[in-house]
């Protein structure tokens, strides 16, 4: 093997072991307060999840709230009745739930 072989593979398998650290995964949170659920979204990398889809989902799968997260990376709506979950969509592989029960401050 050539060293300019050998100098491409090593470089080839530096940049490729790299890739894992520049992944990023989303986060959403939600809170209760009152009759009102505050949920934040974003990525790992502090990228923002302003317009990325939040929906709010019976457990009969009815869209009941459909949303997407503000500049701020926030949502804020009424406790639907009934239980719910908290779909936060931003593509394959980026896509995290929010069961009514793990809102943090929600009475059950």
């Amino acid at each position: 093997m050539t060293i300019r072989k050998l100098t491409f593979l090593t470089a080839t398998l530096l940049g490729a072991s790299a890739l894992p650290a520049l992944a990023h995964y989303p986060f959403c949170t939600c809170e209760a307060h009152g009759a009102d659920v505050i949920c934040t979204g974003g990525f790992s990398d502090g990228t923002s999840a302003e317009g990325v889809k939040l929906d709010v989902i019976s457990y009969e799968e009815d869209v009941l709230i459909p949303a997407k997260f503000d500049a701020s990376s926030k949502y804020s709506f009424q406790k639907p009745e009934g239980e719910f979950y908290i779909l936060f969509d931003a593509g394959p592989g980026h896509i995290v739930e929010v069961d009514w029960q793990d809102v943090e401050g929600i009475e059950q």
